[in-house]
């Protein structure tokens, strides 16, 4: 399948990941997450082809996660800045990137280290219910489609699989 018909599934997953689902984009916003903002910074830091940055920066763009603002008027240079669309993808990243930290780094200390303004201890990102704040683990959780209504198409049913 194709990115651009990814866009059209019934996924949520599969229409994030026709935005998101590059290794380059997912590497440019956790910069953007760590204060980069310039387009020589992104392409010194990811080492990518001016291409390659300019087509990832672009759909980022286009799809409302990133803006470009002029900070120099003579002559006009630009950088880019999240929006809140693209300040709204910190919880996915984190997450990715304490997945990341676990299983790519065995015994070594990861590369980067957050810590958390507002207590000041270092931290991971853990998924946890928006309802009762319990920490969510697979074997917790059960999914199903939403009812039918006028306002969406309708679902194709079908059961949910469970992988091993």
């Amino acid at each position: 399948m194709k990115r651009d018909q990814l866009s059209d599934q019934q996924c949520s997953v599969a229409r994030s990941s026709a935005v998101l689902g590059d290794p380059w984009t997912l590497t440019l916003l956790s910069d953007c997450f760590l204060g980069v903002r310039r387009f020589e910074e992104f392409q010194e830091r990811l080492k990518v082809s001016r291409t390659t940055l300019t087509s990832r920066l672009k759909r980022l763009e286009e799809h409302g996660i990133l803006v470009q603002c002029q900070y120099e008027q003579r002559p006009p240079r630009f950088e880019y800045r999240l929006t809140q669309k693209g300040k709204d993808l910190f919880p996915v990243v984190s997450t990715l990137l304490a997945w990341g930290d676990k299983y790519y780094w065995e015994d070594a200390t990861p590369p980067i280290i957050r810590t958390h303004k507002h207590c000041g201890h270092d931290f991971q990102a853990y998924t946890a219910c928006s309802e009762c704040g319990e920490p969510l683990e697979l074997k917790d959780v059960e999914a199903r489609t939403r009812p039918d209504n006028d306002r969406y198409p309708p679902v194709e049913r079908g059961p949910f699989k469970r992988g091993s």
